[in-house]
């Protein structure tokens, strides 16, 4: 399969420390995708409670995070992410995890979100011929920690795309999900995807 390309993360790299890598996933790390195919060494509870209807949780202790995707989606090589999972019959509906290293404790410690989001979504996940624009942002606190989510497109001369992104900072790492689709269907898909990105959850490690 040819390689696809996963930004590292939206962390401005002012924030990062010195020669910031992501970490490949261990082949000895405890990754339980569970719901109707649950594995012996079962994650906590607590990160896999409330698995709606027509979606699995991946759950990776190692890690540390965890969040839901639908059931009828496959697991897909998406390379620098640590996490991903694709749509089998649309290629570009996908949700992909990948996380850096950081010296700050948490997300609101990278600045106002009404600042940042726009700054990283122009900067970071829009390439030079795509206009960005920023359909919504939000901020929750779960279980005392901090997420960001923010709707977004990314606009070129022929194509469009939408996606959702949910950012998070603990265990000394800053965490991207990223899920989208080609925006022709985003109508169709958008409460199916917000779900995931909504789901996704700091583990503790």
């Amino acid at each position: 399969m040819a390689a696809t390309s996963c930004w590292v993360s939206g962390i401005p790299n002012k924030l990062l420390p010195p020669n910031p890598n992501p970490s490949p996933r261990s082949s000895a790390a405890l990754v339980a995708v569970v719901k109707g195919n649950s594995r012996e060494a079962a994650p906590s509870a607590k990160a896999t409670a409330e698995v709606p209807d027509r979606y699995k949780a991946f759950v990776d202790p190692i890690d540390g995070y965890s969040y839901i995707y639908p059931s009828d989606w496959r697991d897909f090589e998406f390379t620098g992410c640590d996490s991903a999972f694709k749509d089998r019959n649309v290629a570009l509906q996908h949700v992909r995890v990948s996380f850096v290293p950081t010296e700050k404790k948490d997300v609101n410690d990278l600045g106002q979100i009404e600042e940042v989001v726009p700054s990283l979504v122009k900067t970071v996940y829009a390439a030079p011929t795509q206009t960005p624009t920023i359909l919504d942002m939000q901020e929750r606190n779960i279980d005392g920690k901090n997420y960001w989510t923010f709707e977004y497109v990314l606009q070129s001369p022929t194509f469009g795309r939408t996606a959702f992104a949910t950012i998070a900072i603990g265990n000394g790492r800053y965490y991207t999900l990223v899920v989208g689709a080609n925006e022709r269907r985003w109508t169709r898909v958008r409460n199916q995807l917000r779900a995931v990105a909504d789901s996704f959850r700091l583990v503790d490690i």
